[in-house]
């Protein structure tokens, strides 16, 4: 496995380098800043960039961003303090294949790049819960804004019934079930039908 360095702190990256290298990974390169990262994974073609997330120039997520527009095949992963929510969902977002953060082993570190340069996401096991229950209460969030009969309303819209079908099978006025619906959109900012049937599609209420 041949991984690039890339950490504006030196001391630090000695340090990764002879952990790395003890573990019988080859280090074909070190970077102090995102572009010089940039610059040396065109030329070497590592298999994993590790890539801190605070450098001069470009940050870790731009440096994974440039990295998969300009579609070099190597891996990039994120490896930091940081293990808030926000930095992590736009780290992947970005093209970062793997978040470890800096607390974990030299063993475990190695395993992760592993699982990355075949092709899997990694994830620190002590931020996966985290992540989890993130996406878990803006689900609930979400869908909490919605009353049971506008979820009701939501469904049969998606089944691709009109409102006035709608109307006959829940009992109620046309003029209603387009209240419901009018109250939907606003509340999930949605413009059209067909955006509220992608919703409904997403939130698993249909299958597409």
């Amino acid at each position: 496995m041949r991984i690039l360095i890339a950490d504006d702190h030196t001391m630090f990256r000695n340090s990764l380098k002879y952990c790395l290298e003890k573990q019988g990974i080859e280090v074909v390169a070190e970077a102090s800043d995102g572009m010089e990262a940039i610059k040396l994974a065109r030329l070497h073609k590592p298999d994993a960039l590790v890539l801190d997330m605070n450098m001069p120039g470009l940050n870790g997520i731009e440096v994974a961003r440039m990295i998969s527009l300009e579609k070099l095949d190597v891996k990039p992963m994120i490896l930091t303090m940081h293990d808030d929510t926000v930095t992590i969902l736009e780290s992947f977002q970005a093209g970062v294949k793997g978040y470890v953060l800096k607390t974990l082993s030299c063993t475990e570190l190695v395993e992760a790049l592993k699982d990355v340069v075949r092709g899997k996401l990694y994830l620190s096991a002590n931020i996966t819960n985290k992540i989890v229950d993130a996406y878990l209460n803006h689900y609930q969030d979400e869908m909490q804004e919605l009353t049971g009969r506008e979820r009701q309303v939501l469904q049969l819209i998606a089944e691709g019934n009109a409102s006035k079908q709608i109307a006959r099978i829940l009992n109620l006025t046309v003029k209603t079930v387009e209240s419901h619906r009018n109250r939907m959109m606003r509340k999930l900012d949605i413009c059209n039908v067909a955006g509220l049937v992608r919703y409904a599609i997403r939130k698993r209420m249909i299958q597409a």
